[in-house]
């Protein structure tokens, strides 16, 4: 048995484990507010077929509405509690695309065909506005099936999160961002190796950079666009050697065997 990852950019992947298509955090667009997408193209319709599609928080460039409307109407979607009364927005595109909206909170489950999905702790600000009152928790999740996959969203290094996702196959880690400078609840390239040194991860695929960039900015500490990927294949062969890390181009897949 295996599972297949591929990745659109930014946080989205898809992840395929025994014939349920999972979508993280969908960001579909070419631009999204000052920022643009600087490498790879827009997903393809086809990243949009999914049993399932999770948003880690709500951060516009993970919980982004006019993304979600374009999933096929009945699509499954998970989001961290409070959401729905957060961003008015996901209330209305899931109505009209008729999906079907959970909420969860740290350690709640949600089984679709033969994959748990469950909701894991991230260490980042969950509120919608850098400075806004609605508050929902960032997530992660772990997805078991024929392998187990956990996909970070977007966090810092916290001491818990061995004890939390468990042991897993693989790890789709954050190793950037989108713009010159990372504030805290962040994973830079290294802080991503250590943690994938902790998780003990068989594989790791780097996300969450080299895609969207501020516009007026690219003259700006330019290699923090583009370096992460690289460097987190560096740091992660020095401290966490018993892993291999996937570091995927735009749309690229990796099919990976499970354990058995």
């Amino acid at each position: 048995m295996s599972v297949e990852i591929t990745w659109w950019g930014h946080a989205t992947a898809t992840v395929v484990d025994s014939g349920v298509r999972v979508l993280t955090d969908p960001l579909l667009v070419q631009r999204l507010a000052h920022l643009r997408r600087r490498r790879g193209p827009v997903p393809p319709d086809s990243a949009l077929v999914a049993d399932l599609a999770l948003v880690s928080h709500l951060h516009a460039d993970h919980l982004h509405p006019g993304s979600l409307a374009r999933l096929a109407p009945g699509t499954r979607l998970i989001v961290p509690r409070g959401a729905g009364a957060a961003v008015p927005a996901l209330r209305r595109v899931a109505d009209a695309r008729a999906l079907r909206v959970t909420e969860v909170l740290p350690g709640d489950e949600v089984t679709v065909g033969e994959v748990r999905v469950r909701a894991v702790p991230a260490a980042h600000d969950g509120r919608r506005l850098p400075y806004g009152r609605h508050r929902a928790p960032a997530l992660g999740y772990v997805l078991r099936g024929a392998a187990t996959t956990y996909f970070a969203g977007d966090t810092g290094l916290f001491d818990e999160m061995p004890t939390v996702v468990g042991p897993c196959d693989v790890a789709l880690l954050p190793v950037g961002g989108w713009g010159p400078y990372l504030g805290p609840g962040h994973l830079d390239a290294r802080r991503a190796a250590r943690a994938l040194e902790r998780l003990g991860a068989r594989s790791a695929v780097p996300v969450h950079y080299g895609t969207f960039w501020p516009i007026g900015l690219d003259a700006v500490r330019p290699h923090e666009f583009h370096a992460p990927g690289d460097e987190f294949v560096r740091h992660a062969a020095h401290l966490a050697p018993q892993s291999v890390v996937h570091r995927l181009h735009h749309g690229e897949s990796v099919r990976l065997e499970a354990a058995r």
